[in-house]
């Protein structure tokens, strides 16, 4: 199972837009609902049995705009995930509630817990090689506290995971981010 598909996904249900170009240069707008979202990516439901290109703009009712491509398909269903790979800070605050942000969060920071505790370090250590204080590192690994993504790439390299499974892999047993 691809990084992707494994994603914490948050359930909205929120209606958006699907575009993309039938190949003629002409655009196709669908309409679809986006049954959850995560940082790497979003779930469809289309309202229609219509062919999507693999490449397709996802526009929120926001109107976010959010370059995709597709990672699965199962009739009406559609797995996206992001060209881009990860969605900012800000684009997640227009997907997603306050609620759905907090528990993303919580589930990166569990994440960043459980490969700080695999490698073998303290909270002190992690913070002293980051560059951050040790409170910093025990608020984000309890999901109060933002981890900026230049931090998170240097955490991911220090405690040699990938950047995609501390922002968007399966949550450790013992943290519900569902």
């Amino acid at each position: 199972m691809s990084e992707h598909r494994a994603a914490v996904r948050h359930h909205i249900l929120r209606t958006g837009i699907v575009e993309f170009d039938n190949g003629t240069g002409k655009v196709i707008s669908a309409p679809c609902t986006i049954r959850d979202v995560s940082g790497t990516g979003a779930r469809l439901g289309l309202n229609a049995s219509l062919w999507v290109a693999e490449q397709f703009t996802l526009v929120f009712s926001s109107g976010l705009r959010k370059d995709c491509r597709v990672a699965w398909r199962k009739g009406r269903l559609i797995g996206s995930a992001f060209a881009d790979g990860y969605a900012s800070a800000d684009e997640q605050a227009v997907m997603m509630t306050a609620d759905e942000q907090s528990r993303h969060r919580l589930g990166i920071g569990a994440r960043v817990r459980s490969a700080r505790e695999r490698r073998g370090y303290t909270q002190t250590q992690l913070a002293e090689l980051i560059g951050a204080t040790p409170v910093f590192v025990s608020l984000a690994e309890q999901g109060e506290a933002d981890i900026p993504l230049y931090q998170l790439m240097h955490i991911a390299d220090l405690l040699m995971v990938g950047l995609d499974g501390l922002v968007a892999g399966a949550a450790p047993e013992d943290v519900d981010a569902a």
